[in-house]
């Protein structure tokens, strides 16, 4: 059962078509600042017709962004600003590790490791089942 649907998500983030990489939250830790999110891939994704066209294949960038979406939604309910926009400022430590393709379903597993009041820093893995497709350490902000 999701802790939040794609209305949900729609409700908390400003991101819309093609660009909203989250599908549903199964998990939200506020206590533990800790988050599941997933994303279903299907070969009508814009970005698998240009990447590439005979072999699709999820863009690293992409992913990146899709945690980043997931890492707002936890930053905002653990900061109780809601509706507020965490913007995207830096990433270190990105790994990619294994093809993301059409038919795949993209496990977003974020957690915050450091908190100030308008700054955050996130631990992300983006997993196809079991295995470990990509990760990084993504940094937010908060504006005025």
């Amino acid at each position: 059962m999701s802790v939040m649907d794609v209305n949900d998500i729609l409700g908390m983030l400003p991101h819309r078509y093609p660009f909203m990489l989250v599908d549903r939250i199964l998990e939200v830790d506020i206590e533990n600042q800790k988050i599941v999110g997933y994303k279903n891939l299907t070969f009508n994704e814009p970005f698998f017709q240009g990447h590439f066209p005979t072999e699709p294949i999820m863009p690293g960038v992409m992913q990146l962004e899709a945690m980043a979406q997931v890492a707002g939604i936890l930053l905002n309910k653990v900061n109780d600003r809601e509706g507020a926009i965490a913007y995207f400022m830096a990433i270190d430590k990105a790994k990619f590790r294994r093809k993301v393709v059409p038919g795949d379903t993209l496990r977003m597993e974020v957690e915050v490791t450091r908190m100030r009041s308008r700054m955050a820093t996130v631990a992300g893995k983006a997993y196809v089942g079991d295995e470990l497709a990509s990760q990084a350490e993504l940094m937010f902000g908060y504006g005025a």
